[in-house]
């Protein structure tokens, strides 16, 4: 199984849509299968409920509605059909599937009405057709008697929120779950989006897009899965699997760099060293074993650290300081070509004018910002705009891997392609998590020959296997929990090395 889904827009799912149609496959069969496959998660779901609401939209989405209604209505339940406008102006399958429904129907209002905490609600309004904002006044009623419901679950995208971003645009459903169809949308891991969605059940109903058509589609976004990561092989050796450096600040700023060393150690990079201003060795080395130190003085000296070939790259950026010596710092280091993650500091030092940086970006260049971070190094890109958007479009601008941090981290290149990973906890919202991540990161990044990913796929991963971290510690974790978790994750998600190893 991939380590990436495929999140399709409403445009890409409707193109893929009409071609299978249109190359003979049954779109009636399509909607039968999509309620029942609804009807089937209510049932289990919700086992000893035995009355629903199906509120059903103008569209498709209403008659995947009128199908769900017919099945729960088989299952013994009492089931009232809630019509948006007039159920007989309905057309194609979804007027198919209305004159195949036998019982009641009253008007959205009515519906709405009866709805109480013995109802379940199967919302079939508008899905992935949500078009335009609904009448502040009706959104609320909506939201209201959703409110009182026993549960509520959504037919492909909950009601309200844009299926290409998240956002919420009307304020309608709050879905307990959502079940979708073929392929999921951005929505169901971007942020407020998600949180509406409740848990995501996908469905492929004979609709699961196959590699030629995401191509056609020209498909850019996807989801990350679980990783399953090759193990070291025979032919693998320390320096096979990276030589990863990181530069520390001065001797009171010195652990943030521990942190993204550890990281990048526990993660899988061969070697791991610290390049530590003078002033910082002697504390820096009290606090290592298996981490090397070096002195590195001025932004040549930190440069210098990354001349041997053997080098995989640095991490610059936590601890270091803000300030002239870091840009020059960053400026020296970017000139050698080596990969780089550049986080914190290494951001916040260039936010007076990030041209200069962006214009020195060349090769494997990662950042790592979070929402204020960003908002200052990307200042011409409109902070209201969605999150998948504004990642895009700064990674295009820099010419860099963006890394936007968040609980629905989103990894984009400046080529346009994107991945969001939604697998975290919140406890990860403590100091120190960052610069985990961003040592995880180069660690990865370091493995290519190994693991043979690319750098944005190396910093989803990294996302994945940090959040994973968080999950599994829970309540009370601190930054330096995180990396002694990441070898009973590795172990997880290992497969068997390549006969060989990787050529």
């Amino acid at each position: 199984m991939s380590m990436y889904h495929p999140l399709l827009t409403a445009d890409q799912m409707r193109r893929l849509e009409r071609g299978r149609f249109a190359a003979g496959q049954s779109s009636l069969d399509a909607m039968e299968a999509a309620g029942q496959a609804v009807a089937a998660e209510v049932l289990r779901r919700w086992p000893d409920a035995r009355q629903a609401v199906v509120l059903a939209g103008p569209g498709n989405n209403g008659g995947d509605g009128y199908v769900v209604a017919r099945h729960l209505l088989a299952a013994g339940w009492t089931v009232t059909v809630g019509a948006w406008g007039d159920p007989d102006a309905l057309r194609g399958d979804a007027q198919m599937m209305r004159q195949r429904w036998s019982g009641a129907v009253a008007p959205l209002a009515e519906a709405l009405a009866a709805i109480d905490g013995a109802t379940i609600v199967v919302d079939a309004l508008f899905g992935i057709g949500f078009s335009r904002p609904v009448e502040g006044a009706l959104a609320g009623r909506i939201r209201e008697a959703c409110d009182r419901a026993g549960g509520v679950i959504a037919v492909d995208v909950p009601s309200g929120v844009d299926a290409d971003t998240g956002s919420v645009v009307s304020d309608m459903i709050q879905a307990d779950a959502t079940v979708t169809f073929g392929a999921r949308k951005p929505c169901h891991l971007l942020e407020p989006g998600r949180t509406r969605c409740g848990a995501v059940v996908l469905v492929p109903i004979d609709l699961a897009p196959e590699a030629a058509e995401l191509a056609q589609l020209g498909v850019a976004t996807w989801a990350v899965g679980t990783p399953r990561l090759p193990r070291p092989g025979p032919d693998d050796h320390k320096y096979s699997r990276g030589h990863v450096w990181v530069a520390s600040g001065g001797p009171s700023a010195t652990g943030a760099a521990r942190l993204a060393a550890r990281a990048a150690l526990r993660v899988g990079a061969g070697l791991v060293s610290i390049a530590s201003p003078p002033s910082a060795v002697a504390i820096n080395a009290a606090h290592l074993t298996a981490i090397m130190v070096r002195r590195a003085a001025t932004p040549e000296a930190f440069a210098a650290c990354l001349a041997d070939p053997r080098a995989s790259g640095m991490v610059i950026g936590p601890g270091f300081g803000i300030g002239e010596r870091c840009r020059e710092t960053v400026l020296a280091l970017l000139a050698t070509g080596k990969p780089l993650v550049l986080d914190a500091d290494a951001l916040t030092s260039f936010e007076d004018d990030p041209a200069v940086l962006f214009r020195a970006i060349r090769g494997a260049v990662v950042m790592t910002p979070h929402e204020g971070e960003f908002r200052h190094l990307f200042p011409g890109i409109d902070a209201s705009a969605p999150r998948l958007e504004r990642a895009r479009e700064a990674a295009r601008i820099s010419g860099a891997v963006v890394l936007l941090k968040g609980p629905d981290t989103v990894v984009a290149t400046p080529e346009g392609e994107a991945f969001i990973n939604g697998h975290a906890s919140p406890e990860l919202a403590t100091a120190g998590a960052g610069d985990v991540l961003a040592g995880t990161i180069l660690g990865l990044i370091a493995q290519e020959r190994q693991l043979g990913l690319s750098v944005a796929q190396a910093a989803a991963v990294a996302a994945w296997i940090h959040g994973e971290a968080g999950l599994r510690l829970g309540p009370g974790l601190i930054a330096e929990d995180l990396p002694e978790a990441y070898p009973g994750i590795l172990k997880a998600i290992a497969v068997p090395a390549l006969r060989g190893g990787r050529q």
